[in-house]
């Protein structure tokens, strides 16, 4: 099990650009795939990155370009480099961990952080 904690969201203007951040606990992190998720009001759950343990990256098709994910494993670090920034965007971001393989389901991932709000003004 990996603890997650999200940080760096914050109130944007379309355009701009934020980095979130999550900091994982667990000696084992080098070993977690890593992905982040984002839940707007009155929608479902979204897939937005993952990134595997040597660096491999998936994204969502209305992130891709836009967005990068990346990881520091010595410091036990996930980031999302979030550019380019919609009103679409606006939502609470999560963090995630699972085991082995990327995947774009959120119910293959077992760890979540608290999540970290985004809000993009048009």
């Amino acid at each position: 099990q990996v603890q997650l904690v999200e940080s760096g969201g914050g109130l944007v203007q379309a355009g701009g650009s934020l980095r979130l951040s999550c900091a994982a606990s667990g000696r084992t992190f080098s070993t977690y795939v890593m992905g982040w998720f984002r839940h707007a009001p009155g929608k479902e759950r979204e897939f937005v990155a993952a990134i595997s343990r040597s660096g491999g990256t998936d994204y969502g098709d209305s992130v891709k370009g836009r967005f990068t994910i990346s990881r520091d494993n010595p410091k036990s670090m996930v980031y999302l480099q979030m550019n380019s920034l919609k009103p679409e965007d606006t939502a609470v971001y999560y963090c995630a961990a699972r085991p082995l393989l990327r995947s774009q389901f959120a119910d293959e991932y077992d760890d979540w952080g608290q999540g970290t709000q985004v809000t993009v003004s048009s």
